[in-house]
């Protein structure tokens, strides 16, 4: 029998079951298996895909939404992959505009790679910043930060959750609540007995990824980080909003080195909501 044309094969919404082949299509394209990050994703989130006639899927994104259910703040699309052997033929430009068609006016946000950034601008994504993905060892250099950090309890979880949602501007009670279980490490900043930043690490291949990172300033978000690396003998990976220049140079004297830009676009909306000022790398660039 012929093989049905890609742009006849139906979308259809993924669940956790798909994780394995969403791994798969993550492998086909180089990029890592990351099957933790997949499962937070199509647990919290939405998936899309196709499935390829001859197994496995031809396309998938996840869709992380925050705010009420019945009319999101905002959404957020990451993991958008296609096959290797489907590229160039329009499938990922057809899966994104089903996605943004079925948000309606709900307004989106993502992280392009230079390589997706095209497609994001002739759909009618805007860019509004950019972030810079780091890794490496961290080595302690000098003087660290005198910011109290401690371990979170299951007390915390509430201040978190209201900090956080002042911070990121919108509810994401569904996705932070899951960081206890997702994270080897859930840290956060007090002074005075009130909580004013917090971050996470988790396992990510072989490194622990920071984030999300919220602070309230530099030197907060400093000894988070600070607190995280003296706790993991893995090299650290974070994505900081280009415009923290100090903390990207703080990190990188200390082992951190920069690994790639993301253009951070929006759609539907001029600038994303919150405090970017204290909002210092995502969860994962995937979810916001």
């Amino acid at each position: 029998m012929p093989t049905p044309s890609p742009a006849a094969l139906p979308i259809r919404r993924l669940t956790p079951r798909d994780l394995a082949a969403c791994a798969d299509l993550a492998e086909n394209r180089g990029w890592p298996r990351e099957e933790h990050k997949w499962g937070l994703l199509l647990a919290a989130g939405t998936g899309y895909g196709i499935d390829d006639p001859g197994g496995g899927l031809v396309t998938a994104c996840v869709l992380t939404a925050y705010g009420p259910r019945e009319q999101p703040d905002l959404t957020a699309i990451g993991m958008v992959l296609v096959a290797d052997r489907y590229a160039r033929q329009g499938i990922g430009r057809r899966l994104m505009r089903h996605v943004v068609a079925e948000l309606g006016t709900t307004p989106v946000t993502l992280h392009a790679t230079p390589y997706g950034r095209p497609l994001y601008e002739e759909l009618g994504f805007k860019t509004i910043g950019r972030a810079e993905m780091v890794r490496g060892r961290f080595s302690p250099l000098g003087p660290e930060p005198e910011v109290a950090t401690r371990s979170a309890t299951a007390e915390d979880l509430v201040a978190i959750l209201r900090l956080d949602e002042e911070v990121f501007g919108a509810d994401r009670t569904h996705m932070i609540t899951r960081l206890p279980a997702f994270s080897d490490q859930l840290r956060v900043a007090e002074e005075d007995g009130r909580i004013i930043g917090y971050a996470a690490a988790w396992p990510n291949m072989d490194n622990h990824v920071v984030g999300p990172l919220i602070a309230r300033d530099t030197e907060t978000a400093k000894a988070l980080i600070a607190s995280l690396a003296a706790r993991t003998d893995l090299p650290l990976r974070t994505d900081i909003d280009v415009r923290h220049e100090e903390l990207l140079a703080w990190v990188k004297e200390r082992g951190l080195a920069s690994l790639a830009f993301n253009a951070v676009m929006t759609y539907g909306i001029g600038e994303l909501p919150g405090d970017w000022t204290r909002r210092f790398a995502p969860l994962t660039v995937a979810a916001g």
